[in-house]
């Protein structure tokens, strides 16, 4: 898209947060740079804008904080974006033959808007039935995690950890549930300290309103989707 065109269709869409694909909207060159040659330049944008705000990045106090900022930022909060970080999600012969619902509750999530660059925090509640393939436990935590550190919609992150299952186990009865404050909201704009966004993808069985209701129990939330 030109400069032109992305001018006019910024000015169009307005504040609509508008998502394109359950993929982050990354460039084919995002990894021709190291991750020591991001940090570097990034440095050099965060002491920009800070410089701009006015202020004094000779003092004791802030001298650091730009590297601080872009290591975090590399390292960090958006290291999921690093395709070489995503974990291995190894599967297990079901050798238990156990058929019912497997919940991973209260996972915790750390994520960025990618709208205004704030936390989201909250849970996920992740949710499979086998078909054959276990996954470990500790798995479906990692998984959550790789595709939270970046900046993210919530409805995408909930459809990505679903997708990513559903892949590793073979079977297509993958749910995940996400509970999260987003600080766009909390602590900006409407400044609405109260108010969390709920997100679910039900794969397979679990589009069935029982199976869902089961879920649910699980998870203690009384939520209808």
């Amino acid at each position: 898209m030109s400069e032109q065109k992305n001018k006019e269709f910024t000015e169009e869409i307005g504040d609509n947060h508008i998502a394109t694909s359950y993929e982050n909207p990354v460039r084919n060159d995002a990894f021709d740079m190291t991750e020591d040659e991001k940090i570097e330049k990034i440095k050099g944008h965060v002491y920009e804008i800070m410089h701009t705000l006015g202020m004094d990045m000779t003092d004791d106090s802030l001298m650091g904080t730009p590297k601080r900022v872009a290591k975090m930022y590399v390292n960090e909060i958006f290291g999921g974006l690093n395709p070489e970080k995503k974990p291995k999600a190894s599967t297990f012969e079901n050798n238990y033959k156990y058929g019912e619902m497997l919940v991973e509750k209260n996972i915790t999530v750390y994520s960025t808007c990618e709208h205004h660059l704030l936390p989201i925090i909250g849970r996920a509640h992740v949710a499979y039935i086998s078909s054959g393939r276990v996954v470990g436990l500790s798995k479906m935590n990692r998984i959550v995690n790789y595709f939270a550190k970046r900046p993210q919609v919530q409805e995408r992150l909930t459809m990505q950890v679903v997708k990513e299952l559903q892949k590793a186990l073979e079977t297509e009865d993958v749910a995940c549930i996400i509970d999260a404050k987003h600080l766009c909201v909390n602590s900006r704009g409407i400044n609405d300290i109260e108010s969390s966004t709920v997100t679910s993808e039900f794969g397979g069985k679990f589009k069935d309103e029982n199976v869902r209701k089961e879920l649910l129990n699980y998870i203690n939330l009384e939520t209808k989707f």
